[in-house]
């Protein structure tokens, strides 16, 4: 995985918990919902760039 890949996963997980956050204190459920999405999306993100380091 490449120093910018992870940059950016991390920058887009805490996007992710920023947004869940706003989310919650505002009781906004579709924003809750984006942010634990974005999360996902990181994590998942970053599992398989760290699967095919592995392979190198």
């Amino acid at each position: 995985m490449s120093g910018l890949d992870k940059i950016k996963n991390k920058a887009e997980e805490l996007v992710g918990e920023a947004k869940e956050a706003i989310g919650k204190a505002t009781d906004n459920e579709k924003l809750q919902a984006e942010g634990k999405s974005d999360q996902t999306s990181a994590n998942t993100k970053q599992a398989g760039e760290n699967v095919k380091d592995i392979f190198k």
